[in-house]
């Protein structure tokens, strides 16, 4: 008889409802806990809240078949899984809170023997710390239970396949607890799994996303740099990319999701003199933004001052990436938002968006908004956007920050 029977998943948002979902077409009995009473009784109906490929068939069936249910309280298990937001707090502060909070509804529920994994983003020591709050609690499970951190590595569009296929960093607090986890993780996971503890484990998270994000920050300062030099950044990319050593990202509005946009923070944070270029990148990401909504007020004007009227603006895409629904610390959402509230003539396309955003004007259609449209500001990359055909945007000013028309 397997040591995991049963698995409760605290959060049923990007990250836990596919896990609990790909544990559950394992046949392993998993019990998903969510604050929010709408996404219980939506996923209990065997369906889901997210846009995610391939999900919701798999969510319809372990729920039809038993084996995954939702709730809003946890219950008695052999592994508890934590998989909540780690939002800021101040002034980039990482705010663990609600990695406590879903802490302190599993502590009366933990056994001698239970697995307590943490996958959420979290700054170093946090596994740690909530280790610490739980022997306070419940002092008679010291050195009875087995705690790790286990970070998720996946790309959404393809959260699935690589829950399933990634390798894995397994982080206990102690060899006993890696070794737990690493047995669990052995389960569904088809990847490597490899071994540390859970300190490296924490940090390795943060690491490989505040890479990608300097990675994205020089294509971003680069895009700047060529507009202000007339050259066509996105031609530049491509030659260069031909040296067999140089891999130039592609530039964009900025920088979101719940990821590459808020790891780097929790590393300066916690080591502020040391994390300069870290620092630097976030810098350069957010100034993107703010670079592009001005571009975007200089068009306007410019069209203003020799039309006589305000011009309508069309912004594409709301999503923090190509073709998803996440709104996340999205760039393109803070520009469409930052036009609305200093009353710019706007409105917003998000074609993987079925509840469109409430607020901001939102077209009814791709193919409204740009026939509308005095301005066409492309934000977000979307496939939807690439087959706009291209003499409906004749006599159009085409803002192009993320390499649609190119």
């Amino acid at each position: 008889m397997s040591d995991f029977n049963k698995v409760v998943i605290m959060g049923l948002g990007y990250i836990g409802l596919p896990t609990a979902a790909l544990i559950a077409s394992k046949r392993v009995a998993v019990h998903g806990v969510d604050v929010q009473p709408k996404v219980v009784e939506k996923i209990n109906k065997g369906e889901i809240h997210i846009v995610e490929p391939d999900l919701d068939g798999v969510v319809r069936h372990v729920v039809q078949n038993g084996f995954l249910c939702a709730a809003l309280e946890p219950v008695t298990a052999d592994v508890f899984i934590v998989a909540v937001p780690t939002p800021f707090k101040n002034d980039y502060e990482p705010d663990i809170s609600f990695v406590e909070a879903a802490t302190k509804m599993v502590i009366p529920h933990l056994r001698e023997g239970n697995l307590f994994i943490i996958e959420s983003t979290s700054p170093i020591k946090t596994t740690e710390k909530m280790a610490e709050l739980i022997f306070e609690k419940r002092p008679e499970l010291k050195d009875k239970i087995f705690i790790a951190y286990c970070p998720e590595r996946v790309l959404p569009g393809r959260v699935l396949y690589e829950l399933e296929n990634n390798d894995r960093v397994i982080g206990g607090i102690d060899e006993n607890s890696t070794q737990k986890a690493f047995e669990f993780y052995s389960m569904f996971v088809k990847g490597n799994l490899h071994k540390s503890n859970s300190r490296t484990a924490e940090m390795c998270k943060l690491v490989e996303n505040s890479y990608r994000d300097v990675n994205v920050a020089f294509a971003n300062e680069l895009s700047i740099i060529c507009e202000k030099a007339d050259i066509n950044v996105w031609e530049l990319i491509k030659l260069a990319n031909r040296h067999p050593r140089v891999k130039i990202l592609q530039p964009g509005a900025g920088v979101g999701g719940h990821c590459i946009a808020v790891d780097p923070w929790f590393i300066v944070s916690d080591f502020k003199n040391e994390a300069k270029l870290i620092r630097s990148a976030r810098e350069v990401n957010n100034f993107k933004s703010d670079w592009v909504l001005a571009r975007i007020k200089e068009a306007s004007c410019e069209f203003e001052k020799k039309n006589g009227r305000k011009p309508l603006i069309a912004c594409m895409g709301l999503a923090f990436k190509p073709d998803i629904d996440d709104l996340r610390e999205s760039p393109a959402l803070h520009i469409a938002e930052k036009l609305h509230a200093e009353k710019f003539n706007m409105t917003a396309v998000e074609p993987n968006l079925k509840d469109p955003r409430k607020g901001l004007p939102i077209a009814d259609s791709v193919e409204k908004a740009v026939a509308e449209a005095d301005i066409i500001a492309f934000l977000v990359a979307h496939k939807r956007f690439k087959l706009i055909a291209s003499d409906t945007l004749k006599n159009k000013i085409v803002l192009d920050f993320c390499g649609v028309t190119n």
